[in-house]
C-alpha cells in the first residue's frame, strides 16, 4: 500500500479512527511531518488539533537511523540496541542531543507563539505521525502525552515495521498502523509525494483547524414509523453485521457497502441512511468485514473480497425482499459496489459513490456496469476528483459526476454531508421504475425482532 501524500494518508487513518468520536479526544500531530495527517484526523473526529514537538536523535553518519529522540517537557528516550550496534560514544551522543535540543526549543517557541498548548489532562491523546522507523519519536511523544496527564494515549501511523509496532503497543492504550511491514526501508519510500513540511505549513494548518468549526456529531433519532433491526447476514461462510430499516412505503432498498466491521454505526452513514428512509427508501447498512478481519488493515483494500460478499449479500436480500436493490458506497466500499454491480446477474437499480476509490475498481468492471452511477466528490478533494473524473470516462452507462464545491474528502464542512445525502436520495428516487409490493419485507423484520 502506497500513499499519494501525507494528507491522503491522514484521510485513510481517519477512516479507522471514527470510533473515537465523543471520547474527548485531542489530536496531536508530531512536528513537522505528522501535522498534515493529524489535521485530517482532527477534522474527521471534530476534535481540537495541536502539535507535539519531538526531534529524532540521528546517528551522525546515518541520520535516518535514530539512536533516540527528545520531546517537549524534557522528554528523552534512547535506543540502546542502536547505540550498541553503532558504537556511539557519550561525547557524540551529547553533541547530537545538544543540537537537536536547540532546534526543538526553537520549534516550540515558534508554535507556542501562535497559541498555548491544548490541555490534554483527562483526555484521549491521539498521536499522529507520518510513519515510524525505529519508533523513538513515537515513544517520546507518548511519554510527553502521559506527562501532560492524558487519560489515554492512542498512536496512529500509516506504516511501520512489525517489530516496532509490537514494541509500541506495550506503551500505548491503542495503536493503529495501516500497514506493518517486515522491512520498512525509509518512510518516504511509501509516499509518492513526501515533500518537506515547513514550520509555516504547520502554522497554516493550525490556523485553519482553529477557523473550521468542528465536525458536528450527527445524531439520528429513532423513528417508530421506520423500524430498524440489527441482524446477521450469513454469506460466503461468514456472518456479517448489518442493520436493516424499511419504511412502510419503501420502493427500493439501498445496500450500504461498508468496508469495515463497524461502519453501520458511523454517524455519517446513519445520517445518510436516515435521509434515504425519509424519502421512502429502505436501507441495509452492511459491514463487509468481521471484527477479526478488520484488524488486518489491508483487508479494507481487498476489493475482490468486498465485492464478492456484497454480491452474495444482495442475493440473500432478494430472498427476503421483493424490491429493487441499489448500492451506496464510500471510499473502498464504492469500488466494491461498482465491481459487484458489474456482475452479470446483479440487476442493480442504481449506484452512488461518495468520495469513492473508483481507481481501485477495474476498468473492465467499470465498462460492464449497466446501472446508472452517480459519483459525488468534494471540490476541495483534488485527488478524488481526478480519479472519479477518470472513472466517469470509463463508465459506459448513465453516469453523473456531482461536485460539492466547498467540501473536502470527509464532507465535514457545514451542510456538505447533507448536500451529498440529498444528491444520493434524488439519484435513487429519480431512477425508480415501478415498485414491487412489500409483501415479503415485514415478515423478515418481525422474524428478526421476535
Amino acid at each position: 500500500m502506497r500513499f499519494d501524500d501525507r494528507r491522503a494518508a491522514g484521510r485513510r487513518l481517519a477512516w479507522h479512527l471514527d470510533f473515537l468520536r465523543g471520547r474527548h479526544a485531542i489530536v496531536l500531530g508530531l512536528t513537522r511531518g505528522g501535522v498534515p495527517l493529524a489535521f485530517e484526523v482532527a477534522q474527521e473526529l471534530g476534535a481540537p488539533l495541536d502539535v507535539l514537538a519531538v526531534r529524532k536523535l540521528g546517528v551522525p553518519w546515518q541520520p535516518e537511523l535514530a539512536f533516540g529522540a527528545i520531546g517537549e517537557d524534557g522528554v528523552r528516550v534512547l535506543n540502546d540496541d542502536v547505540i550498541l550496534r553503532t558504537g556511539l560514544t557519550q561525547t557524540v551522543r551529547a553533541s547530537v542531543e545538544d543540537a537537536e535540543r536547540a532546534a526543538l526549543d526553537e520549534q516550540v517557541l515558534h508554535h507556542r507563539a501562535i497559541r498555548a498548548p491544548v490541555p490534554v489532562t483527562g483526555h484521549t491523546a491521539v498521536i499522529v505521525d507520518d510513519g515510524c522507523a525505529t519508533g523513538a519519536t513515537a515513544q517520546a511523544a507518548c511519554l510527553a502525552a502521559r506527562r501532560r496527564g492524558a487519560g489515554e494515549v492512542v498512536l496512529a501511523v500509516p506504516v511501520a515495521p512489525m517489530s516496532v509496532v509490537e514494541r509500541l503497543r506495550r506503551i500505548t492504550d491503542d495503536l493503529f498502523c495501516l500497514q506493518s511491514v517486515q522491512h520498512l526501508g525509509s518512510i518516504g519510500a511509501w509516499y509518492d509525494d513526501f515533500s518537506q513540511v515547513s514550520d509555516d505549513d504547520v502554522r497554516r494548518l493550525l490556523e485553519q483547524a482553529t477557523r473550521l468549526a468542528p465536525a458536528p456529531r450527527l445524531t439520528v433519532q429513532p423513528d417508530p414509523a421506520r423500524p430498524s433491526r440489527e441482524l446477521p447476514v450469513s454469506v460466503a461462510g461468514v456472518r456479517l453485521a448489518a442493520q436493516l430499516a424499511v419504511p412502510d412505503t419503501a420502493q427500493a432498498v439501498v445496500v450500504f457497502a461498508l468496508a469495515g466491521s463497524s461502519g453501520r454505526n458511523s454517524p455519517r452513514n446513519r445520517y445518510t441512511a436516515a435521509t434515504l428512509n425519509r424519502a421512502g427508501l429502505g436501507t441495509l447498512l452492511l459491514d463487509l468485514l468481521t471484527e477479526e478481519e478488520d484488524q488486518e488493515r489491508g483487508a479494507v483494500f481487498d476489493i475482490r473480497l468486498l465485492a464478492h460478499r456484497l454480491h452474495a449479500a444482495t442475493l440473500w436480500l432478494r430472498h427476503h425482499v421483493t424490491l429493487p436493490v441499489a448500492y451506496f458506497g464510500a471510499e473502498t466500499g464504492a469500488a466494491a459496489a461498482l465491481e459487484a454491480a458489474a456482475v452479470s446477474d446483479s440487476d442493480i437499480l442504481a449506484v452512488v459513490a461518495r468520495s469513492g476509490r473508483t481507481d481501485l475498481a477495474s476498468r473492465t468492471a467499470l465498462a460492464q456496469v449497466r446501472a446508472p452511477v452517480l459519483l459525488i466528490v468534494g471540490g476541495q478533494d483534488p485527488g478524488m476528483l481526478s480519479v472519479n473524473r477518470l472513472a466517469a470516462d470509463w463508465l459506459t452507462g448513465d453516469c453523473g459526476l456531482a461536485v460539492i464545491p466547498a467540501a473536502t474528502h470527509l464532507f465535514t464542512e457545514p451542510g456538505a454531508l447533507a448536500a451529498a445525502a440529498e444528491l444520493a436520495r434524488d439519484w435513487f428516487t429519480g431512477h425508480l421504475a415501478t415498485a414491487p409490493a412489500l409483501a415479503e419485507v415485514r415478515p423478515l423484520l418481525s422474524a428478526r425482532s421476535a
